[in-house]
């Protein structure tokens, strides 16, 4: 690709579970970020149009702590959003070179990115993928980036093994159930942010699927906070998103007693008009992996409230009100499943190679839900158990 409408593309910034950013100049000589949407997304109508409302509504996004976007065409082969460049380190490609943040340096973070979501949410918006990568530490302080496209992929009928909005290990509960989402969910990546920038990670490592089940069900470990940060950022990660606070009220929590002058550099040298492409990192080990970053097997998860089901290539887990039993693949002969409660219920039966068996209900008032979860159990015991599974034992038809 040479061109994204009037823009000469120079080279690659990064990929996502949503598009291709790229480094691109204006006829004028600007250099721009432009994100181009994945295939599948262009071929989606009901993409199109939620992406061209988030156009109009991210225009109006100003304030110190954003990238602003300058040019859009939600009509191309290839939707695209084009916002201001802003050169620097993005906040994991930060922190793998230097470390985990002292306390001061988190404040600074945190009062920098409540500030950039006050004026995200103040236009209507919700980022929806706060995370380290969307963060760039420019010379002037952190800059939120990547917003507009997350909004629009909800709704599209695409899989957690395709392309997942937000990214597991930041996503707030509700999103990751697929409830409705308000401004509080990106405090709550907020929080977990916080939490990768001191060295830790909230919800540990492991598959999107999992650590999507922990968001909902478990507490996030916040050890690697400074003890004076950790009520605050806590209360970001509350489950209920009413208990969350708001960015400004999350400002008024974070502003120490004595403030610095002014924000520390994050870059020791000025960079260059066009800056040369900064190396891959590895990344932390403690930072979660992203969608990217996982071997795309087949993936399952289905839960409510109470209970889950999680499979991925680790094993099969089930989740009963709160409890969580793990089996690895090796131990699993084959895994069942029957609907109940009219079409609204899942129950998953997993039998052992010993002869027992565990079993795991859950439901949900969406039967287009319902179906997929059935749809993607498929795929993984045909992915991971392939000769142990029969048709006469391994489900069949739906039973009340």
């Amino acid at each position: 690709m040479e061109r994204i409408g009037s823009y000469a593309i120079e080279r690659v910034l990064g990929e996502g579970g949503m598009g291709t950013v790229y480094l691109a100049r204006s006829r004028g000589g600007r250099p721009v970020a432009v994100k181009v949407a994945k295939p599948e997304l262009a071929r989606d109508a009901g993409f199109r149009e939620r992406f061209r409302a988030e156009i109009t509504a991210a225009r109006a996004v100003g304030g110190f702590h954003t990238a602003p976007v300058v040019d859009a065409d939600p009509e191309a082969p290839t939707p695209w959003l084009a916002t201001a460049y802003i050169p620097g380190l993005n906040l994991a490609q930060l922190l793998a070179s230097q470390g985990p943040m002292p306390e001061e340096k988190l404040r600074q973070l945190g009062l920098a990115l409540a500030e950039a979501l006050q004026a995200i949410h103040k236009c209507g918006l919700v980022h929806r993928d706060l995370k380290p990568g969307n963060i760039i530490m420019a010379e002037d302080g952190p800059r939120v980036v990547d917003f507009g496209i997350a909004r629009a992929v909800e709704g599209s009928r695409l899989t957690m093994t395709g392309v997942a909005v937000g990214t597991p290990g930041f996503l707030a509960p509700e999103q990751a159930e697929g409830l409705q989402v308000s401004p509080a969910a990106d405090i709550f990546a907020l929080g977990a942010v916080l939490v990768a920038a001191a060295g830790g990670s909230p919800f540990g490592d492991g598959t999107p699927a999992s650590l999507m089940y922990r968001s909902v069900h478990h507490e996030p470990d916040l050890t690697a906070l400074p003890e004076a940060l950790r009520d605050t950022v806590a209360a970001c990660m509350a489950k209920i998103p009413q208990q969350r606070p708001t960015a400004e009220q999350l400002l008024d929590a974070l502003v120490p007693w004595r403030r610095p002058a002014q924000y520390e550099r994050t870059l020791v040298d000025p960079s260059p008009a066009l800056p040369p492409a900064p190396p891959k990192p590895s990344g932390p080990p403690s930072l979660p992996p992203t969608v990217d970053a996982v071997e795309q097997s087949p993936q399952f998860l289905a839960m409510d409230r109470k209970n889950a089901v999680v499979a991925d290539v680790e094993g099969i887990s089930l989740g009963l009100n709160g409890r969580q039993a793990d089996f690895p693949w090796s131990s699993v002969h084959d895994v069942a499943y029957t609907e109940s409660g009219r079409g609204m219920g899942l129950t998953v039966t997993v039998r052992l190679a010993d002869g027992t068996s565990h079993s795991c209900r859950v439901t949900t008032r969406d039967e287009e839900e319902l179906d997929d979860w059935i749809d993607d159990l498929i795929l993984v015991r045909e992915h991971f158990l392939p000769l142990r599974t029969t048709s006469s034992d391994s489900g069949g038809p739906p039973s009340d």
